[in-house]
């Protein structure tokens, strides 16, 4: 992590236009101004285009040895940054990649302290639910800055406050910093810093008596298969997956493993997993509100257990709307109590549901 007197004035003039504004990314990319992403709209700043030659120098600036030589290697790299920006210590995810040959970044502003459910439109009543779990994987899903890394801090943070967990996360990068609480351990780990991959922390994280593990992205076979066996042995897992729906997440998962082990990776799937979760931020009803949050929520029941070993996910939509009295609902439910609530727009409600006629 870069030092602050190691960061460029320019640099810091373009976080701080990011923070200032409240925006959640900010874009720095050879041939464009600066560009932010505020409540899901891009911005463009006045100034003139960065050139690849006044721009490299910048986010080299932001690089520790060990980011740079994996910037080197791999063309892309992902690490945090944190420096004081208009009096606050602010932390960003930063992710540096090649473009054209030449060096750009995005900067993800992670607030400064882990949100509350009723700010972040999450149900508390759904946080309970999740929080009373005591073993098994549960699976979050959505877009790119859908909020997934947000709803698992939050609901993290909830063990952690109750204290008596022994917690351990994966992530890469860290973002959300876990303040210490009493009666509790949290230890949070770096892909790429303190670990080599998801898979190496998982699995000597299992050699750290844990009760609960979050792995922040579950990306290969190894993994998959990690996250399946801490869950299978008495542990409390949770992860994400970059799907649009939980009928997604389910086919996802058995995919990452060759197709002749895939039978029996969907029937330690049907045992092991409690519920997938599955996000989407919505414009709000005016122009600068807050975005807001509309879930899919699916439990696993037995038919579900049943469809996700027969690998008959056609069922998986059907059980999820009919399964209201078990805590589950669609997102055209989440979309339509949004609309009705006044917080967005009939135009984003249509936009966002399957069925025109549920509105």
């Amino acid at each position: 992590m870069a030092s602050e007197s190691a960061l460029p004035a320019k640099l810091l003039q373009f976080l701080e236009w990011a923070v200032d504004t409240g925006a959640s990314d900010l874009h720095l990319v050879p041939g464009h101004p600066p560009v932010i992403r505020w409540q899901g709209e891009l911005l463009t700043s006045p100034v003139e285009p960065l050139s690849a030659e006044e721009l490299e120098p910048l986010l080299l600036s932001t690089c520790s040895p060990a980011v740079l030589t994996r910037l080197q290697e791999q063309k892309n790299a992902d690490f945090s940054l944190a420096h004081t920006i208009l009096g606050r210590h602010i932390r960003f995810r930063a992710n540096l990649f090649i473009t054209g040959g030449h060096l750009g970044g995005c900067f993800r502003v992670i607030p400064d302290a882990i949100p509350d459910l009723d700010w972040a439109g999450f149900p508390v009543a759904l946080a309970n639910r999740l929080t009373q779990l005591r073993d098994g994987l549960v699976i979050l899903t959505g877009a790119t800055g859908s909020g997934k890394t947000t709803s698992l801090a939050m609901i993290i943070q909830r063990f952690n406050t109750r204290g008596g967990y022994r917690i351990i996360t994966v992530e890469e990068p860290v973002e959300y910093l876990f303040p210490r609480e009493p009666n509790s351990v949290i230890t949070q780990r770096e892909v790429g810093t303190d670990v080599c991959s998801f898979a190496d922390g998982l699995k000597y994280g299992l050699r750290q008596d844990p009760d609960i593990i979050l792995v922040g992205e579950i990306r290969d076979r190894e993994t998959a298969q990690m996250a399946l066996s801490a869950a299978e042995t008495g542990h409390l897992v949770f992860s994400t997956l970059h799907t649009r729906d939980a009928k997604g997440a389910i086919s996802r998962f058995p995919d990452l493993f060759a197709p002749e082990a895939q039978p029996a990776v969907r029937a330690q799937l049907a045992l092991s997993l409690r519920a997938i979760i599955s996000q989407r931020l919505l414009p709000g009803l005016n122009p600068g509100d807050k975005r807001q949050l509309a879930l899919e929520v699916m439990w696993n029941t037995h038919p579900i257990a049943s469809a996700i070993r027969t690998n008959k996910l056609e069922s998986i939509d059907n059980y999820i709307q009919t399964g209201r009295d078990e805590g589950m609902f669609t997102f055209d439910d989440s979309v339509k109590q949004l609309w009705r609530a006044g917080k967005i727009s009939r135009a984003v409600a249509e936009q966002n549901v399957r069925d025109m006629t549920y509105l």
